[in-house]
């Protein structure tokens, strides 16, 4: 009998032109001042062209947190628009892990003793003034995830790693809350069990680090086509270390957004996979610092004769579809993508 399970093919390999940033409006008399750092892209797999800066003035670029950025300081006392961001062209490719068994993957143990440093990193909390994010301390994060890792009976990381992800979805579901902006705290999200792409990554984040498994946040734009219309929104999703020769240079990306219906569809598709759609702006390097930068935007100083309008914009044009594939999973748990007959 042939156990083989064949997913509806989709792009594995695309082509567009992006252009992201913010659009920035100065009306009335009197000083302002406009200080923006915009990301420069990246893809995990794929080629970008060099990029365009949109407005070429009183600019430089800068390296912040370990990312590198185009950053404006502008000052004026004249109405103008300013349309501070970024241009380039992508072909991007889909990346993921073949094996879902772990073969190859650190242990634990391998991990706090090769890797100290990478723990020392991204094995610990983050947080942005009096609100921490990222917690793997919290008694009921640790309590759970130590609690996985007993029932599993493993040290090997990209298990613990899928095992963790398995309760992420059996134990929360993808839910926007756009009446209030702000990003969850990783506690917040397990009690409510709800939370948008920031929010369960960060709790993902939190579970992993909790069992001494590194595990950073990664923030971009998903690009997707539909009915012929290709669109950007902003995303985060994340990035496990599991070292050994798995993924690229032994982090695997997960994509902890994902709707929860069944687990095991769900690690086919999104555990240690990076669609093509995922274009990368941020790589958090593991400081409160970090996860500061990745929550800030524009900033603008200015007085009482003076509006300022902030309005973000990301646009997706000449959008390709390059190849397309089904990804298939036989019954030893080897993916593959393979060509549509």
């Amino acid at each position: 009998m042939d156990n083989t399970i064949t997913y509806e093919a989709h792009p594995t390999s695309i082509r567009y032109d992006a252009q992201y940033g913010y659009s920035v409006t100065c009306e009335g008399a009197g000083q302002y001042e406009i200080t923006y750092d915009c990301d420069l892209p990246s893809l995990l797999s794929g080629t970008l062209s060099p990029f365009e800066v949109l407005y070429r003035y009183d600019y430089t670029e800068v390296t912040k947190v370990s990312n590198d950025f185009i950053s404006w300081n502008i000052s004026g006392n004249n109405a103008a628009t300013y349309e501070l961001g970024i241009e380039a062209s992508a072909n991007a490719e889909a990346s993921l892990v073949s094996d879902l068994n772990g073969n190859n993957a650190a242990t634990l143990q391998e991990i706090s003793t090769a890797y100290a440093t990478l723990c020392n990193q991204y094995c610990h909390r983050q947080q942005v003034q009096n609100s921490t994010y990222i917690d793997p301390d919290d008694p009921l994060v640790l309590s759970t995830a130590k609690g996985i890792a007993g029932e599993i009976g493993t040290n090997n990381t990209f298990l613990l790693a899928k095992a963790l992800f398995r309760w992420l979805k059996e134990q929360t579901a993808y839910q926007t809350h756009p009446e209030d902006s702000s990003v969850q705290p990783a506690r917040t999200t397990f009690l409510l069990k709800t939370g948008d792409c920031d929010d369960l990554s960060f709790l993902y984040i939190s579970l992993c680090r909790s069992i001494g498994i590194p595990a950073r946040f990664i923030r971009g734009y998903l690009i997707e086509e539909t009915n012929g219309i290709a669109t950007a929104v902003s995303h985060a999703w994340a990035e496990v270390f599991v070292g050994g020769s798995l993924g690229h240079d032994g982090w695997i990306s997960v994509e902890c957004a994902c709707p929860s219906q069944c687990s095991d569809v769900q690690i086919y598709q999104n555990f240690a996979i990076e669609s093509a759609g995922h274009l990368r702006l941020f790589i958090d390097d593991g400081s409160n610092e970090s996860l500061n930068v990745s929550l800030s935007g524009p900033r603008v100083r200015y007085g009482s004769g003076v509006t300022v309008n902030l309005v973000p914009f990301v646009t997706i044009e000449n959008f390709e579809v390059l190849e397309s594939k089904s990804l298939t999973i036989d019954e030893n748990s080897i993916r593959t993508y393979t060509s549509s007959s």
